[in-house]
């Protein structure tokens, strides 16, 4: 069975701390924490298996492609989720959907890491409120990014690390010594089902009812050509079109009622303004 190296494992629990630590950024890293794409993509490099990789990432996208935070903790941590999955999958040979059966449970775990990471940084704060107190602007800089980041790096690096190094092969070997098993068919139907609600809560958060006509439209389409072996760029073609034709349509639509509007509006006369002069 295939193992990963200390290497291997150091590097993918690293991107995945600096991913979960917002090292890399606010808004770029809150969108690598809702997406495993980029996590699985880093996977495949380390791993030397992309193409795989990212199959299997793309699945595990589709379970939480409604996931999104207001703030605070998300009930799953997606890239926690693919940095364990997917070198499971790729070292036992997994479909994506028993992956998929992988992730769910590591991805609540790492929810609950996170909230762990928000208990940590309350002992920081202490700092920024002293910096406050002191006005140190450089203080105030250290206590609310540098502090948090390397206690994030403290907390997930090494937990990563030995989640990956020494239980991941664990996991992959176990798997593939129940494959051919009613376990991994039932895995295989579960991470398909979770599949379909990934993207059912998707539709249900993006989804307007005069928005609905472009999801049906997209399943035919898929359902139409499946034996036509239509490519993912093609549809991409098809789906711009489909969208430029649609906006052109609403442009008309707000020319025309704007039009109607200043044609409907009141029209003030010449000679009233001139018969309000000639009262003076």
């Amino acid at each position: 069975m295939e193992t990963l190296s200390v290497t291997q494992s150091l590097l993918i629990a690293v991107w995945t701390a600096a991913v979960m630590s917002r090292w890399l950024g606010g808004g770029a890293t809150l969108t690598l924490r809702f997406s495993p794409l980029m996590t699985g993509l880093i996977v495949g490099i380390v791993m030397g298996n992309v193409p795989q990789a990212m199959i299997v990432t793309a699945s595990l996208q589709m379970i939480y492609m409604g996931v999104f935070s207001p703030g605070g903790s998300m009930p799953a941590e997606p890239s926690i989720a693919a940095a364990i999955a997917v070198p499971v999958a790729l070292m036992g040979n997994l479909a994506p959907e028993a992956a998929i059966a992988v992730a769910v449970p590591v991805g609540l775990l790492g929810s609950y890491l996170y909230q762990f990471r928000f208990f940590i940084n309350t002992f920081l704060g202490k700092y920024t409120d002293k910096a406050v107190d002191d006005l140190n602007p450089k203080a105030i800089s250290r206590s609310i990014i540098a502090y948090p980041t390397i206690a994030s790096f403290l907390l997930f690096v090494p937990l990563v690390f030995i989640a990956l190094y020494f239980g991941a092969p664990v996991i992959a070997d176990v798997i593939t010594a129940l494959e051919g098993t009613v376990v991994i068919h039932v895995l295989e139907v579960v991470g398909g089902g979770l599949a379909a609600i990934g993207i059912a809560t998707t539709v249900y958060v993006i989804g307007r009812k005069d928005y609905m006509v472009f999801f049906f439209l997209a399943y035919f389409m898929s359902i139409v050509f499946k034996s036509l072996e239509v490519t993912m760029v093609t549809y991409a073609v098809f789906g711009i079109l489909i969208a430029l034709i649609f906006v052109q349509s609403q442009k008309g639509k707000n020319i025309q009622a704007a039009s109607s509007d200043t044609s409907a509006a009141p029209s003030f006369d010449g000679d009233d303004e001139d018969d309000y002069d000639d009262g003076f």
